[in-house]
């Protein structure tokens, strides 16, 4: 029995909230569980110097998680001067998963900056900022095609994330931070609603595990990505 009593196959609930905030081209607050992410798509009219003359534009993720997100205070990251590792590695994550499923030509040159803004962790938080920021950009996306900028969507495919892992020796699906600190292996799957893999971050915490764990996690990653799509489409 796991400890939120869901099956091994089972994502925890989500609830997703759009048009969020009422300054960004396109939001959502997406909750899965207790896990509580704000992702936002600002549109700039201008793209970063590498993408100058070469007729495309550019979309890039900024991540962070707030200072009462978690159990114990998270120091801003401003204070500190410099974003940590980890802060780095997702945002870059986020920034490639949504990329892969845009193509930067029918954007035009123009920028569009995600931002995941943690406001309570509990597991999970790169997915949900993934799964979250795909509705964004859609949103922002609509827009831009109401405001006359855009004759068609460039938007190829969904993308969605979600977390597989072994906990007590079974794989189960969607971990929740009391799993994901004991988890034997740890992995983060990104998917495109077509059934594509994006990304695969995979882990063994402990003693190496087999292809045959690694299959089941595998499956259970496409089982729930293909729901996230589901209800993705309910809301763009």
């Amino acid at each position: 029995m796991r400890i939120d009593k869901r099956k091994s196959d089972e994502l925890r609930k989500v609830t997703i909230r759009t048009k969020y905030l009422k300054n960004a081209h396109g939001s959502c607050l997406i909750e899965m569980g207790d896990t509580k992410v704000v992702c936002s798509a600002t549109v700039e009219e201008k793209v970063p110097f590498f993408c100058k003359k070469e007729g495309k534009g550019w979309l890039t993720a900024e991540y962070g998680m707030l200072p009462a997100s978690c159990n114990e205070r998270i120091a801003r990251e401003a204070s500190k001067g410099k974003l940590s590792g980890r802060t780095q590695e997702i945002q870059r994550l986020i920034g490639r998963s949504i990329r892969s499923i845009v193509d930067l030509k029918k954007l035009g040159e123009r920028t569009i900056w995600l931002d995941a803004d943690v406001i309570q962790g509990d597991g999970g938080t790169r997915t949900a900022s993934i799964t979250g920021c795909y509705i964004a950009l859609q949103h922002a996306i609509r827009q831009l095609i109401d405001d006359g900028k855009l004759t068609a969507s460039p938007v190829l495919d969904s993308v969605a994330a979600i977390s597989v892992g072994v906990v007590n020796g079974k794989p189960v699906l969607d971990l929740c931070y009391a799993e994901d600190s004991t988890a034997e292996v740890d992995m983060n799957v990104v998917m495109t609603g077509s059934g594509k893999l994006v990304e695969v971050q995979g882990t063994a915490e402990g003693a190496p595990f087999t292809e045959a764990t690694l299959l089941q996690m595998l499956k259970l990653a496409k089982k729930g990505i293909h729901e996230l799509a589901g209800i993705q489409k309910k809301h763009v």
